[in-house]
C-alpha cells in the first residue's frame, strides 16, 4: 500500500476531523451515494458483536458519536485532496471488456491493480485486504504508531460498499459505465452514475418518502424475515479474509454484466422497466455489503480474531 496509507496516531483525530469539514465544500464523487454507503455501514454496525462495537466506538473520533454511518463517505470526499489523490484507484477494478469475469492475479499481473508508481493492490479489491491487514494490529498488539487505525476503518467500511457496486467492477474502456452517456426518466446521466445514486434516489422518492430510515428497515426486514433470509447466513461465508474480496468483485462483475450494461445503449432513455428490475439487485448488494463488512470487522476486533493470522510488523 502507499505511504500515504498511515498517519501518526497522535495526529489521527485531528486529521479525520479537519478533513470531515473540510471536505463537506467538495463536489461527491461517484460511488455508491451517501445514502447507499450510509446505509451499508448502519446495517453493518447493528451486527458488530460487543468486542467489535467497542473497538469501532474507540477508533471512531468523539464528535460523530460512535456512528460509523456518519464517516462512510469520508474517502469519497478526501480522495479529491492531494494528500489522499494515491487513494483514487483504490475504488474500483478495470476489468477486461466483455470478459465478464474477474481473476485477481490476472489483473495483477496485467497491471490494472499498479499504481503509476508500481505499487501493488491499487483497486478495490486489493484495498480491502490491506487495510484488513492493518486493522488487525489493533489486536495483535502492535504499535499504533505504524498506521492510522481509524483511517483503515473508514476505508475498509467504504471500500466494502465499493467493491459490492457492480459497476465499480465494471469494463475498462467504458470506465465502469461512466462514458456510457443517457437519460434517467428526465434527466442526463450515465450507466455508472445510475447504478451509483440514481436507482437508490428514485427507490427513496418513490416508495419510502425521501426517508433514509424507511429503506432501512425494509432492507433489515428482507435480511431477518423476507427476501433474504432464507440464505443471507451464507453471505458471511470467507475461511481467509485477505482473499474474500476476489470473492466480491467476481460477483460484481457478473452482475454488471447481467443486469448492469445488458440491453444498454448509450443515448437511450432508461426509465420504469430497467428501475424495476434493477432495484432488486443493488437493495440485495448493499445489503450484502452490510453483513460482510460486519463479519470482517467481528473477525478483526472480536473473538473470532483468534481464526485470523496475526500481520507481520
Amino acid at each position: 500500500m502507499a505511504s500515504g496509507s498511515g498517519l501518526p496516531v497522535s495526529f489521527r483525530q485531528a486529521a479525520v476531523l479537519g478533513l470531515l469539514v473540510l471536505a463537506s465544500a467538495l463536489p461527491a464523487a461517484r460511488s455508491w451515494s451517501k445514502e447507499g454507503h450510509m446505509l451499508t455501514c448502519q446495517i453493518a454496525q447493528d451486527l458488530l458483536e460487543p468486542d467489535a462495537a467497542h473497538a469501532v466506538r474507540h477508533l471512531l473520533p468523539e464528535d460523530v458519536g460512535g456512528d460509523l454511518s456518519a464517516l462512510c463517505v469520508w474517502p469519497d470526499q478526501v480522495r479529491h485532496w492531494y494528500k489522499y489523490g494515491w487513494t483514487g484507484p483504490l475504488h474500483f477494478i478495470d476489468t477486461p471488456d466483455k470478459a465478464c469475469s474477474f481473476d485477481y492475479s490476472k489483473t495483477v499481473s496485467t497491471g490494472d491493480c499498479h499504481g503509476p508508481d508500481g505499487a501493488k493492490d491499487m483497486c478495490v479489491a486489493g484495498a480491502i485486504a490491506n487495510f484488513t491487514s492493518q486493522l488487525l494490529h489493533y489486536r495483535h498488539g502492535s504499535a499504533d504508531r505504524k498506521y492510522n487505525l481509524t483511517e483503515a476503518l473508514l476505508f475498509l467500511s467504504h471500500f466494502m460498499g465499493d467493491v459490492h457496486q457492480p459497476m465499480h467492477v465494471g469494463f475498462t474502456s467504458d470506465q465502469g459505465g461512466n462514458s456510457i452517456d443517457l437519460r434517467w426518466f428526465r434527466h442526463k446521466s450515465n450507466l455508472h452514475h445510475v447504478w451509483d445514486r440514481e436507482i437508490i434516489q428514485t427507490a427513496l422518492t418513490d416508495f419510502y418518502g425521501k426517508d433514509m430510515g424507511a429503506f432501512r428497515k425494509q432492507l433489515e426486514h428482507n435480511l431477518t424475515k423476507g427476501t433474504w433470509s432464507d440464505d443471507v447466513s451464507s453471505w458471511g461465508d470467507c475461511e481467509d479474509l485477505l482473499s474474500c474480496p476476489t470473492k466480491y468483485a467476481t460477483e460484481s462483475i457478473n452482475l454488471a454484466c447481467k443486469w448492469g450494461y445488458n440491453g444498454v445503449r448509450g443515448g437511450e432513455t432508461l426509465s420504469d422497466d430497467y428501475f424495476d428490475s434493477r432495484l432488486p439487485i443493488v437493495s440485495r448488494r448493499i445489503a450484502q455489503g452490510g453483513v460482510r463488512l460486519a463479519m470482517f470487522l467481528n473477525r478483526i476486533f472480536g473473538y473470532h480474531n483468534r481464526d485470523v493470522a496475526a500481520p507481520s510488523s
